[in-house]
């Protein structure tokens, strides 16, 4: 996965898409890199257009974490609300519960 943000930190920069920026950008980060992976990425990047790449997988990516495929943000966010009022519910009645043991 490294060798791929590697290759998306460069096309971000405008830099080119070669063996030696990879492996500088993922030496810089710390990462041990293994130089038959940088040759096959490169190499299968050659005739790929990053940026309609980016396009076609934005929709897919764009969708918020946890939240299962097809369903939508209203339903999220009604379930997201029940979780606080329950959290709220629980609260008031642990509060409860302590001010008995005090009289």
């Amino acid at each position: 996965m490294e060798y791929v943000y590697a290759a998306m930190l460069l096309h971000s920069a405008g830099g080119k898409i070669d063996e030696a920026s990879v492996k500088k950008v993922l030496t810089a980060a710390g990462v041990k890199t293994d130089e038959s992976k940088i040759k096959a990425m490169v190499v299968s990047l050659e005739d790929v257009d990053i940026e309609e790449a980016i396009k076609t997988v934005a929709p897919v990516a764009a969708a918020p974490a946890g939240v299962p495929e097809g369903a939508s943000p209203e339903a999220e966010a009604k379930k997201e609300e029940k979780s606080e009022e329950e959290e709220k519910k629980g609260e008031e009645d642990a509060a409860s519960g302590l001010a008995s043991l005090f009289g």
